[in-house]
């Protein structure tokens, strides 16, 4: 059998990309990977920015997602991981971790991105409940609470910019001896009078036992290990995407993310889409990522017509 389109992905973009390409009743396969649906949301314990719904777990949102894309006729769905796609004379292999070799006119590229996490102890038993990647989705949750950040980039300015409207204390946590991001957010957050700024600090563990309690941490000025009490911990040290199964078919930024159009959406490769936290897209939101997979899809059908 030959796709019309394979789909790479479980967030979003990809399932958006699939109820879209179902409907235009092109061949699809979207491959989701053995974490089910939802993407980088499913982590959050309330997503109140994804448009018509006003409050969702990550976890109910991720079913919403599958349950939308499996009640179209046309999609097929693959549990299982992409390791490589592989250009061929017409068209590509997508082969899995399951050792399958699908052959597709098409691929569309929705895996995403993941979090650089700090690898301490207790990050990883308290993700989801203190612990969170994402300011712009979660920052609401932490209204009247005292919270850190940790990156002192512009990730790292940017998440705290959305947590002066709520939080009552922010410290800043960065491991180099000055902020790197942008001035103008340095001058905004100073002013702000809620943010203390600590610097050569290196978290070395967040406490907590059902929640975050507080955060350890190096101090790498006075030589000595320190303590903040604290209701949650903003991880803001980057992300990575994943690339790894087509980056050498497609042009990728310093930052692996796949360069594309942003009016179609294709990338540097006849063929082959990518849309979501996978490309260089400016804001990684999810539905921005829906709406550039949309608009994909879109293009790879009259891509698809034109090339019958």
């Amino acid at each position: 059998m030959i796709y019309d389109l394979i789909i790479v992905g479980g967030g979003p973009a990809a399932v958006a990309a699939g109820v879209y390409a179902a409907r235009k009743k092109l061949k699809i396969l979207v491959i989701a990977g053995k974490d089910g649906f939802g993407g980088q949301s499913l982590v959050s314990a309330d997503v109140q920015n994804w448009i018509g719904t006003k409050s969702v777990s990550g976890f109910d949102l991720g079913k919403m997602l599958e349950e939308h894309l499996r009640s179209q006729d046309e999609a097929e769905v693959l549990e299982d991981f992409v390791m490589k796609v592989e250009k061929m004379s017409a068209g590509f292999r997508v082969h899995t971790e399951n050792a399958k070799a699908l052959e597709t006119k098409t691929v569309l590229v929705a895996s995403g991105s993941r979090r650089k996490k700090l690898g301490v102890s207790g990050e990883k038993e308290l993700d989801g409940r203190g612990v969170a990647y994402c300011s712009t989705c979660d920052a609401p949750l932490f209204k009247n609470k005292i919270v850190a950040v940790v990156g002192g980039g512009n990730a790292g300015l940017e998440a705290v910019v959305d947590l002066l409207s709520y939080a009552t204390k922010i410290y800043l946590l960065a491991s180099g001896d000055k902020l790197k991001g942008d001035p103008i957010t340095q001058e905004k957050i100073v002013k702000s009078g809620k943010v203390e700024i600590i610097l050569q600090a290196k978290t070395s563990e967040i406490l907590g036992d059902k929640f975050v309690s507080g955060l350890k941490y190096d101090d790498g000025i006075s030589k000595i290990a320190k303590e903040l009490k604290l209701d949650g911990v903003f991880v803001e040290i980057g992300s990575v995407s994943n690339t790894d199964f087509v980056k050498d078919l497609v042009q990728v930024n310093k930052y692996g993310e796949i360069i594309v159009d942003h009016k179609t959406q294709r990338t540097s490769l006849g063929g082959i889409w990518a849309a979501g936290d996978v490309t260089d897209v400016a804001y990684k939101q999810n539905n921005i990522s829906a709406g550039d997979a949309i608009k994909a899809v879109l293009n790879i059908y009259d891509y698809l017509n034109k090339n019958l």
